[in-house]
């Protein structure tokens, strides 16, 4: 599996994490035009994202590079479109979202795509359809799709971005608010900083004897920290 990422790897919060936004999608709805456009404007204004960029057909269980990158992620991105909920791995991959966000405070946005959050939400329309489907595979575990209707009921109540109309609905906007709303939303978490500065020693003991000196030189004192701080 190809991991596409913007940048390195960072920390941030009490969380050690490598990504700032994880991105859930149903790929052959979205992964060569809405997600990949939304995508590339993540890494444009310099956001960590992760996007599974798989193209080979997926197993019946989700696998554990795309758990740990979930739970390496700062945030999620949840791209609801028609098909969504079809896929067993994206319903799988929601399912983890969420319990992340409950156990770690994580960031979710979901954002739909041409369906109405109610259908969504009631599991309506397209997504009807698709459940049908599931309840009529008799390998799946009826606890298991109950598990998933929850999860996209959970989803749909939490404030998120509606776009029904892509011709009518400027999607390059609609996706400059989005990467707008996640750096809202991610600037609001403190930024970790430790409690020791290494190599600084050296420069207060400079600092207090130039205090301490009583000549009446004057010179110019230059203070090197480190970048955004203070």
């Amino acid at each position: 599996m190809a991991l596409v990422r913007a940048q390195d790897a960072t920390s941030s919060g009490n969380f050690p994490c490598r990504y700032e936004v994880f991105l859930s999608f149903r790929g052959e709805d979205t992964r060569k035009t809405f997600t990949d456009h939304l995508y590339n404007a993540f890494v444009n204004s310099g956001i960590q994202t992760f996007r599974d960029d798989d193209e080979l057909e997926r197993g019946e269980d989700i696998k554990p590079g795309l758990q740990k990158a979930i739970e390496e992620s700062r945030s999620s991105v949840i791209v609801f479109s028609k098909d969504y909920a079809s896929s067993k791995w994206c319903l799988d991959e929601l399912v983890l979202i969420l319990e992340r966000k409950r156990i770690s405070g994580h960031v979710v946005l979901p954002v739909f795509y041409d369906v109405d959050p109610s259908d969504v939400g009631k599991q309506t329309g397209s997504l009807e359809k698709a459940f049908a489907g599931h309840q009529k595979n008799r390998s799946l575990n009826k606890d298991k799709v109950n598990v998933w209707k929850a999860a996209l009921t959970e989803a749909a109540d939490l404030a998120g971005m509606v776009l029904q109309n892509e011709a009518d609905g400027h999607e390059s906007k609609f996706i400059n608010k989005i990467v707008k709303k996640i750096e809202g939303k991610l600037r609001r978490n403190p930024l970790s900083v430790a409690p020791y500065l290494i190599g600084m020693d050296h420069r207060v003991k400079e600092i207090n004897l130039w205090l301490q000196d009583g000549s009446s030189d004057v010179g110019i004192l230059v203070v090197y920290g480190i970048g955004g701080i203070g």
